[in-house]
This record gives C-alpha cells, structure tokens and sequence, in this order.
C-alpha cells in the first residue's frame, strides 16, 4: 500500500513541475513545445487542465485555436472519473465564455454529459447574448434547455437582464 501511495504521490508532484513547465512555456508564446511537454503529463486530470490552458491562451492570442479546443475536449475524456471530466469541460466552456466566444463555449457544452451541468452552460451563455442585445438567439438558447430549473433561473435572469 505505501508503494503505491509513493507511486501516486510522485506521479502528481511530476505532473505539477510539467505543468508549470507549460505554463512557462505557454508565457512565452511556444505552443508547439507546450503541446509537447502537456502530452507528457502523467496524471489526466492535471493534462486536461494544461491543454485547456493552453486552448486559452492560443484564442487569447487570436491564432486558430479550434484544433486545441478539440484536443483538450478529447483529454478531458481520458479522465476516468465522469465527474472530473464535467468539471474540466465545464471550466473550458467558462473559460471561453469569458472570452466573448460564446459559440465555442455551447459546443464545448454539448460534450458535457450531465444535463444540469450543461445546461448552466447554455443559461450563462443565453444570458451574455442577450446582455450584447441578441435576445432572439439568448431565447433560442433557453427554449432548448433541458433542465427546467436552470431553464427557470435563466429566464427569470433574463427579464432583469433586459
């Protein structure tokens, strides 16, 4: 049992030193090199969160970073935990979000398996549209919500919005 303790506890202290490796990298504007040392992750749930990273930063940076979008997508599926998984999908999805690209962040979404979790997605991307005055395509978003409480919330958020 100690060996295997031992074992998980290097792995992770592995993974955090690659992963501030990344972040460097990433300051420096080398993806390319990012990308390589992010693949060398061992532990999944610090590797998904390296290349959702470093989808952030290309967008931030204006290159084409829909490539990198689908491979941190494809990473978080590697997690073995459902749950973590939703939480690194839902953490991207805000991510880009907060960035303005709204399209982006629904189409992460639709990866997310649990329909609660999704649908907070589609509510807070439903209320950024129709606080940037597109209110028809903010009630598109909400009419195809399929949990009716966030369905509820949004639309009660979306009448102070307004």
């Amino acid at each position: 049992m100690q060996i295997i303790v031992g074992i998980i506890v290097q792995e992770w202290y592995q993974s955090r030193a690659l992963y501030e490796a990344v972040n460097k990298l990433i300051t420096n504007g080398d993806f390319e090199n990012a990308y390589k040392m992010a693949y060398e992750i061992p532990d999944k749930v610090i590797k998904a969160k390296a290349f959702s990273k470093i989808a952030v930063e290309i967008a931030k940076k204006g290159k084409n970073y829909k490539e990198a979008i689908k491979k941190a997508i494809d990473v978080a599926y590697d997690i073995n935990n459902e749950e973590q998984t939703t939480k690194t999908l839902m953490s991207l999805a805000f991510e880009f979000l907060n960035l303005g690209k709204i399209d982006d962040a629904l189409e992460i979404a639709r990866f997310i398996r649990d329909v609660s979790n999704r649908s907070k997605i589609e509510a807070e991307a439903a209320l950024k549209l129709a606080k940037e005055g597109n209110v028809s395509e903010a009630m598109k978003i909400i009419n195809n919500i399929m949990d009716e409480d966030v369905k509820t919330w949004v639309t009660s958020r979306l009448v102070s919005t307004l």
